[in-house]
Formats: C-alpha cells, structure tokens, sequence
C-alpha cells in the first residue's frame, strides 16, 4: 500500500467516525425533541417561569359605631427594569436619567439627586432589569411617580415596576389593641379578632407569573395578578370607641397612682352580652409605661377573693341554709378551720350582724361560717351547684387564649379540709375576670347568664355574612326570689358597705368590692404580700344597662383595697357612660318640690337641641311666639325659635353667649361683649337695618 492510499483511509475512516458521531448527535436530538420534548419544555418553564402567590387585602375591622379599629392599605416597592423598550437607546436614557433622578430627590427627600443618578447609572452598566428603588411607598407617592420622566412612558417602556403588599394599620393606635390583635404571617402567629377570624379576615390569595433573570431575581411579568386575589370580609366588632377610651384612660390612671403591675376593665351590655370596652395595661420596665400587652380579662385565670361570695350567698340562700335577715357572730374577726385562722379585714370583726350586713362589709368569717357549718358534711353538695352555674367551664368565647377556671371538687387531688371554706370566701379556685363579670351580669339579667360577645356581624362588600346573637349559658341561675335578694346586697355594699365611695346620687350602682391575696410566685403566700383589687357590679341599679368589672393587681403605692383602688375606675367609667347615654335617664322624673312650681330658667338657643334636651327629661316642648317661663299647667314650656335674617339686628336677649354669638355673627354683626351669664340687654334694636362688620354691644349678667 502507498503512501496516497495509507492517507486516503485514514481520513476516509477520520471522516467516517464525524459522520457517525453526527448522526448520533442528530438523533439524540430527534429523541429530545420528539421523545421527550414535553419534559424538558416543562423543565425549563419551570426553572426560568413560575407562578408566586399574590397577598390578598385582609377584611378591615370595625367597631359597633363603624369606626375603623383595623385596616389594611396597600404599600408598593418600586423597581426599574434599565433595559426596558423605551430606554434602550443609550441617548434616551442619559438624556431623562439625571431628571428622573432630581425628582426623586426631591419627592422621597431621603438621598441628594446626584446619588440617584449614580445608582441609576451603575444599574444600567450592570444591565439590571428589576432594581430597587424604594421600599414602603404609598399609592399616593404611587400615583406621583408614574408622572416622572422616564417613568411616564408607560409600565413595558419606562421600566417602573410596582410590587404591591398590604400593610395592616390601627387608626386608634392601642385602642383595645389586644382584643383586636394581631397577624403575623412569617411566625404563623394570630391573636385577638385578628386570630379568631382569620378565615374571614384573611381572604383568598391570587396568583402572578414571575420570571428568573440574571442575578437569581423573580421578576414580575405582568403589571397584574393572572388570578386577582379576593379581598377579606369585614368584622363588626361590639366595641364601642368612646367607652373604651373612657376605660383605658381610668385605667391607666389608676395603675401610674397605686404603681400597680398590671389591670383590666371590662364593659358589657347586660341585656346582649355584647362588649363595649376592654382594657388591658401592663407596667413595662421600671417606669411607670403601660402598654396593652396581654389579655388579663379572658386569660389571667386566678383566685377571685371576695367578689366570688355572690356565688356563695347565691347557693346557699337558694338552698335555704340561712336568709339575709339571719345574724351571724363574726367572733372578734378570727374564725380557726383546723389550723388556719380565718379573718376579716377590720380590727376587732363586726360583732352580731346580718348577713345582709356581712356581705355589705365583706366579712370573711361570716360566709365562712355558714358555708363550712352547712355543707362540711356534704361538699360536692356545694361544689355541685357551682358546676351547675357553669362556673368551672370555659364559656366558649369569640376570641382565642381564654383562661381555664378552676372548681374543685371533693375528688380533686388537691381537696383538704380547708378547701370548701376557702372556696366560700373566693379562694383555693380560679376564675378570669369576664367569667366573674359574666356571673354579675346575670343577677343583672334576670337570672339569665350569657357568654360575653366580641363580634356581632362578618359583613362582605357590605352584605351580611354571619350575624351572632347572645350565647345562653345557664338560663336561670337561680329562683326570682333569691335574684332580689342578690340585688338588695350589692346595692347595699355601695349604699352602707365597702363600697361606698361608688355611690352617685344621680343614680344607683350595685356591685361587690373584691381584695385579694395573691402568692408570690414559688414563695406563695409566705412570700412578699400582694394583693389584687377588684369591683365588680352593674348600673343603673334601677334598670341595669350596663355591668362592668375593674381588676387591679399588685398596687404597690397608698392603699391595696379594692374600694380605693378599683372603685375610682368604676366610677369614672360608670359616670361617664351614664352622662353620654340620654336613654339612661329618660325616665327620670322631675321631681316635684313643694311651693316650687315655676321650671328652671333656660336660656334661648337652637330649636332642636333644646327640644331633645326637654324630652329626655319628660317636659313638652310647645314652640310658640315668645318664651314664657311661668307655672307650668300642662306639662309643657312654651319656647322661641330665633330667626336670623341677614342685614338686619336679631334679638339675642336671654341666650348664653355661645348661641349669641353664633346668631350676630351670621347676621353680619361683629359683637363686643360685657360680662357673663346671660344675654340681658343689646346696643342696636331687633329689626334695625345693618351693615356688615356693624358693631353691637351685648350685656351678660
């Protein structure tokens, strides 16, 4: 073989396995293509595109007179794709870039203008397609941007890239804050409202097509969702704002005066259960900072003290073992069970009372007495029937963390002799506050106990969802025989008893002072002595409308008992609320003094105002020509209606000086005034003609 033909085969055989290895290339290809081509589409779909979950706009939360507690509002974060379609000649963009940048300069106020034109032109040599901007942007701040050069050239040519999230705000900052709670998403955490109705509140999320560029970054591929989100549903919450202002500032008040670690109040509509206010301080640090940090109302489960002797009076008079007008010998104060000393708070006891009386002073050795005498024998008796009210389950609130009462029995491991009358005087047992509350609200109710609720309505773009009516949990605590002698006792605790800095003469407040010693953490009460202040009751006493519940614990400056420390709460509360709600004392009637039969002086002033004023205390309003203030046969007050017609002088003796002002100065009149009191005498004649700016002089007196 020569030389030629030796060469010739080794690049036929040369080009022979290229020929092969292209084949074999070529068909390898075919097999992906055509073989599995749907598998490696799908794979590489997936590693550049994919669907992410759009955050829906979580329901707002309401209060009962639709003012706003919770709400979210959208926050965007701004991003710039440098190398979008209108902007990628280099000449368009450096030509906008140092305006854009001065502008946003100018609008955020955060960073000089010549740092945005830096960053902005770092980013385009970087070829960055999804650069941030700004985080935390509002839609307004939103709507101003899309105006700035370059950004107004559109979504797809100017490269601006608004990523929507919705933040959570709460218009009255710590308003019941922690009733209305909280959702944390990224530690899967929800309290309060916020957690309870989470289903509802939460919505449900859509989804937005992303895709991968340089850099590992998600990026947007549409402006819009590809499935929209569905916006949450709304919570009317029983709150009311004004009540549950008056309650935490009484609060909060009260815990900076007394030092105390921590309290509560609680507010409830007798008639439907429905919370109107709740307040929560805890001390934080220190200083004397309260803040709403945990829900001791429906959580803190703990020993009651005296305010739980109403359940004990309540069973045992039910029971017929003694009567209210039965005399008990309260023994210097002391009464020994065993070992264990049981006293009162006064020196010295109360000596032979009744027990009407025992329950206005709150006497220990009374109730101690009579239980441990009657059921000692038999205490599953006793503690049976505190079953039977319910008192030893948890009620099934509307919101979540409800703390788990505590009614021992006589199979209880802990059970010893002095377990039944400690428990007749609110010891060796637990209860939260609104568990207690719920147990007064019901001697208030006729009887009829239910659970408190938080939420009255799930409203969805403003139609009805679900509406919640009163949950019964007992249906008649007791006959209507042993109710009135309830009432009769906690109205004499604020009448004669401990409880009589409470008292309003205005109207009648019924309720049970509670002091409490607490133990000291593993110390028990061998420990530092604390103590837990509380009033429990209900007003008016009347006609109850509302009951409320007052826990102080631990105060630490001036006094620890409950009259001192929690009944200048109730009082503030109760106060408040009575005056702001005319429905209250609608029915009051004038009394009627003898040898007076003229009504009271009463100024002039706006028509309707002074007609709903009249009405609420039972006198007709007749408006007539002229005021005549005189006897009054038939049960009315005649009364002027003052016209004010511009350009000429009204008549403006008789009224205060507000409503004189407000009358001259819509007439073109500029009043100089003497005195105080009542409008008596006026420089310019009614129905004079004026000019605008005219002065009068007006005398008060």
């Amino acid at each position: 073989m020569n030389i030629r033909t030796n060469i010739l085969l080794r690049v036929y055989a040369a080009f022979g396995v290229i020929v092969l290895f292209a084949f074999a290339v070529i068909a390898k290809m075919v097999h992906v293509q055509v073989v599995e081509g749907d598998k490696y589409r799908a794979m590489a779909d997936s590693l550049s595109t994919k669907y992410v979950e759009v955050e829906a706009a979580r329901g707002n939360i309401y209060s009962a007179d639709g003012s706003l507690l919770a709400t979210s509002v959208p926050e965007y974060e701004i991003r710039m794709d440098l190398l979008a379609g209108g902007i990628e000649d280099d000449k368009v963009f450096y030509e906008k870039v140092d305006s854009l940048a001065y502008r946003l300069a100018a609008h955020f106020k955060d960073k000089p203008g010549f740092k945005y034109a830096r960053l902005l032109r770092d980013a385009r040599e970087e070829r960055q397609r999804y650069f941030l901007i700004k985080r935390n942007v509002s839609y307004q701040d939103l709507k101003a941007l899309k105006k700035f050069p370059i950004f107004n050239l559109g979504r797809y040519k100017g490269g601006m890239i608004a990523v929507q999230q919705n933040k959570r705000i709460f218009p009255f900052r710590d308003l019941a804050a922690r009733t209305i709670g909280y959702y944390n998403a990224n530690a899967g955490a929800a309290v309060g409202l916020e957690g309870a109705y989470g289903d509802y509140i939460n919505g449900e999320t859509g989804k937005r097509l992303v895709q991968r560029i340089a850099g590992g970054v998600w990026m947007p591929i549409n402006e819009d969702a590809e499935i929209a989100p569905k916006d949450g549903a709304d919570i009317i919450s029983t709150i009311d704002i004004n009540m549950q202002d008056l309650a935490q500032s009484a609060l909060k008040k009260q815990l900076i005066k007394s030092e105390a670690d921590f309290g509560c109040v609680v507010v409830m509509e007798v008639e439907t259960g429905k919370i109107k206010a709740i307040a929560n301080y805890t001390r934080d640090g220190e200083e004397l900072e309260y803040k709403e940090k945990f829900n001791y109302a429906i959580a803190q489960s703990a020993e009651p003290g005296s305010t739980f002797k109403l359940a004990s009076y309540m069973i045992a008079m039910e029971d017929g073992k003694f009567d209210l007008n039965d005399r008990v010998d309260t023994e210097g104060g002391k009464y020994k069970v065993y070992r264990h000393t049981i006293k009162d708070s006064h020196e010295g006891g109360y000596g032979v009372i009744t027990m009407k009386q025992a329950f206005e002073v709150s006497s220990n050795v009374a109730i101690v007495k009579q239980i441990y005498n009657h059921y000692k024998d038999e205490p599953e008796e006793f503690t049976s029937k505190l079953h039977d009210l319910k008192l030893g389950e948890k009620m099934g609130l509307q919101i979540p963390g409800e703390g788990k009462p505590l009614i021992k029995t006589p199979e209880s491991k802990s059970w010893s002799g002095l377990t039944l009358p400690q428990m007749a005087y609110g010891y060796e047992l637990k209860m939260t506050p609104v568990e207690i509350l719920a147990l007064y609200n019901a001697v208030a109710n006729n009887g009829k106990m239910i659970s408190p609720m938080f939420v009255q309505e799930i409203r969805r773009l403003g139609s009805t969802v679900e509406q919640f009516k009163p949950r019964v949990i007992n249906n008649k605590i007791c006959s209507d025989a042993t109710l009135e002698k309830l009432k009769l006792m906690l109205e004499g605790v604020v009448i004669d008893g401990t409880g009589k800095a409470l008292n309003n003469p205005l109207y009648k407040i019924a309720g049970k002072t509670g002091t409490a010693q607490v133990a000291d953490g593993s110390k028990g009460y061998k420990g530092k002595r604390q103590y837990q202040a509380s009033f429990c009751g209900y007003f008016p006493a009347e006609k109850p409308k509302y009951s409320m519940i007052v826990v102080v614990q631990n105060p630490t400056k001036g006094s620890y008992y409950a009259a001192d420390v929690a009944g200048p709460v109730f009082r503030e509360v109760a106060d408040m609320v009575y005056a702001g709600d005319i429905q209250m004392y609608s029915d009051i009637k004038a009394p009627k003094l003898v040898g007076n039969t003229r009504l009271p002086k009463v100024k002039e002033g706006h028509k309707k105002s002074a007609q709903k004023v009249y009405s609420a205390f039972g006198i007709k309003p007749y408006f007539a020509s002229a005021l005549e203030n005189d006897i009054d046969t038939n049960n009315g007050i005649t009364y002027k209606e003052v016209k004010m017609n511009r350009g000429v002088v009204p008549d403006v003796v008789g009224m205060g000086l507000r409503d004189a002002l407000f009358v001259l100065g819509n007439s073109g009149l500029k009043p100089i005034v003497k005195g105080s009191g009542e409008v008596v005498t006026q420089s310019l004649a009614v129905g004079t003609p004026i000019m605008k700016g005219t002065k009068i002089l007006i005398e008060l007196r």
